[in-house]
């Protein structure tokens, strides 16, 4: 056995416990071994230890016991705010860079510049959704407002926490998925309306106020009842639009006749019922009034600028418009009478001589399924080297040039033509010499559309 010091003796008597030496006796005088002898000692020596830190500092083995508590100490967690961290850490590294004389420094306080930046970023973010959620709990209703509290978690003070990096009290913004944003007014009108629309789409239907369906009160206007004079207006009134209606369709009716028959059924058809012609010639001119330029008035025109000596032959001449606008003496002829200088008749068979007349006019007058006829006695009629001028309607052409060969063909040389107006077309002729093909010779060009008027 060995022999202890005489400071620890006088230690554990000072601590109450049992001198040291009545400790060190024999393992066989023991009475108590094993696990439980063990257990004994360690604890034995636990409370030496402590007894001996407490009572004599100044030991050496104190200190080396101190140094371990100082460890753990610097060793436990310390509460610190992220900025706290974050500007400590970036102290010691800008120690180390200065010791180490690295030339990363200037990058580092770059870094630092733009942490500084976000962080007023954020701040800035966040005093201005304070604003405008101040703005919208303003102006809207009180129900709207706390709702929109309770969907939009996200505020200020989730942001400071979020900034200040305080770890006892994490986030929302950390925690939670990305919450949706605070709804503006007009989204929450639109939310409303839809409610509302909703409701009412399932609302039943309310029977009406009777009040409100009641007889008319003094201030309401009652018509005056009608007198015996407004049903005679009415009457007459829709008597007119009937009668126009049926010449209308009469006009109809004659205008085709015309243009799908010969010119000797057109003169029998006029024969027999007078007034026909003139419902024809009444409807006749409400359509050519409409037009910019009527063609009488253009060929009125050329015919003043040449001889008042010259004798003409007016082939359809209508209401003898064209002898009333020149003072040329002038040969009227139509299938029917509207004035006294009319000479009635067929104009494939006129009343004239031959070679008398020094030009022949067919303005609006091609009518039938004849035209040839019409031109060969304008051949006949005319004297050598004399003037046709013929005025059609625009839509009736198919092939002009067809048109102009065949009338080449039956004597005539073309001078002149005017496609330009929009409604009519308008040729000079000159007369050559009599007609160079047969009878029996076909002229496809002569065929000419009917023009045909549609019910309005």
């Amino acid at each position: 056995m060995f022999e202890e010091p005489e400071w620890a003796e006088e230690a554990s008597l000072a601590a109450g416990l049992r001198p040291v030496a009545s400790r060190t006796r024999p393992a066989a005088a023991c009475p108590i071994k094993g696990s439980k002898r063990r257990q004994l000692l360690a604890t034995l020596r636990a409370l030496e230890a402590a007894s001996l830190s407490q009572q004599l500092p100044s030991l050496p083995g104190s200190d080396s016991e101190e140094e371990e508590v100082v460890e753990r100490k610097k060793k436990r967690p310390k509460k610190a705010s992220l900025a706290s961290v974050s500007t400590a850490v970036e102290e010691k590294r800008k120690k180390q860079h200065q010791k180490q004389g690295l030339p990363g420094s200037d990058s580092e306080e770059k870094e630092v510049k733009k942490k500084k930046c976000r962080k007023r970023a954020l701040e800035s973010d966040s005093a201005a959704e304070e604003k405008r959620k101040g703005k919208c709990q303003k102006q809207a209703p009180s129900n709207p407002a706390q709702h929109l509290d309770s969907v939009d978690p996200t505020g200020p003070k989730a942001w400071k926490s979020s900034a200040t990096g305080d770890p006892s009290k994490p986030s929302s913004v950390a925690t939670s998925p990305q919450t949706p944003h605070a709804l503006s007014r007009k989204q929450w009108r639109n939310r409303q309306k839809n409610k509302r629309r909703h409701k009412n789409k399932f609302r039943p239907p309310q029977p009406p106020d009777p009040a409100k369906v009641a007889a008319p009160t003094e201030e309401t206007e009652v018509p005056p009842a009608p007198t015996q004079d407004d049903h005679e207006a009415r009457a007459g009134a829709l008597r007119a639009r009937m009668a126009q209606r049926l010449d209308g369709a009469r006009f109809r009716y004659l205008n085709e006749q015309l243009y799908s028959g010969p010119s000797s059924a057109a003169q029998r058809l006029f024969q027999e019922d007078p007034e026909a012609f003139l419902l024809y010639h009444r409807g006749f001119q409400s359509q050519v009034k409409k037009w910019p330029l009527q063609p009488v008035d253009r060929i009125a025109r050329d015919l003043r600028q040449r001889p008042a000596s010259l004798v003409v032959a007016d082939f359809g001449c209508g209401d003898c418009r064209l002898a009333s606008s020149i003072r040329n003496p002038v040969h009227c002829f139509d299938l029917a009478s509207l004035d006294p200088r009319v000479t009635v008749c067929d104009m494939a068979q006129v009343p004239l001589k031959d070679e008398c007349v020094d030009v022949a006019v067919f303005c609006l007058s091609l009518m039938g399924t004849n035209i040839r006829d019409f031109l060969e006695e304008a051949n006949r009629v005319l004297k050598p080297g004399g003037l046709l001028k013929v005025a059609e309607v625009s839509s009736r052409f198919e092939d002009v040039r067809a048109f102009l060969g065949a009338v080449t063909k039956l004597g005539f040389k073309i001078i002149s033509k005017d496609l330009t107006n929009s409604h009519f077309f308008l040729f000079d002729f000159e007369k050559t010499g009599p007609p160079r093909v047969g009878p029996k010779a076909q002229l496809s060009g002569l065929k000419l559309q009917p023009c045909l008027y549609k019910r309005r």
